[in-house]
């Protein structure tokens, strides 16, 4: 079979999102991800340079699949317990990419490395997002919209990270229950309180 520079890049890469995400920066060796590969550590090399390249750009093509993933539209901020649950699901689905996130922010703790521009506009328009519905009404504005976001992500994905403490705290891992109880309480977080006397409420 003729050599395939794109195919060889494709399963480099494949390789190691799971050598990455289990193991981390620090802790992957190029040795095992040129072995479940199947190319020797030269090819490697030669097409992503260092281990530390190769660590950028998986996570550069894990955050885009992301990104086109989960968008937020203005219809989907009205609804933030329905997006919370497409965030939680994609989460449960590939759940590489948060323990990758985890390895990023223990390695290199607040530094971006990967795509710092795009990340922050990524982030920044959701946050827009969802300003514009609290303009709207359909949002409470008591919460600013870059701490409604974060809260959004902080209960739709945190588990994801350390499911020990899912079953510590609530006694179970059943993923039925955690979804029903994240809308829950994303639904009471996004709730418009009722009061006396507002524009356009009884008094």
């Amino acid at each position: 079979m003729p050599y395939d520079p794109q195919r060889t890049r494709q399963v480099i890469l494949d390789a190691a999102v799971e050598e990455f995400s289990t193991h981390g920066l620090a802790g992957a060796r190029v040795s095992r991800i040129a072995a479940r590969a199947k190319v020797n550590k030269e090819r490697l090399y030669g097409n992503f340079g260092s281990k530390e390249e190769l660590f950028d750009v998986v996570l550069a093509r894990e955050l885009a699949r992301l990104a086109g993933a989960l968008p937020l539209t203005d219809d989907q901020a009205a609804d933030l317990s329905a997006y919370a649950l497409a965030v939680h699901d994609y989460h449960r689905d590939h759940p590489h990419f948060v323990r990758l996130v985890h390895w990023e922010g223990l390695e290199r703790g607040s530094t971006v490395v990967v795509g710092h521009l795009e990340r922050a506009a990524h982030y920044r328009s959701r946050v827009e997002t969802i300003a514009r519905a609290q303009g709207r009404g359909d949002l409470p504005a008591e919460i600013a919209p870059a701490q409604l976001l974060y809260g959004v992500f902080a209960m739709a994905v945190w588990w994801a990270a350390v499911p020990q403490l899912t079953m510590l705290i609530t006694g179970s891992a059943d993923d039925d229950e955690r979804r029903r109880a994240l809308a829950a309480m994303v639904a009471r977080l996004t709730r418009r309180e009722e009061r006396p006397g507002q524009p356009g409420r009884p008094g």
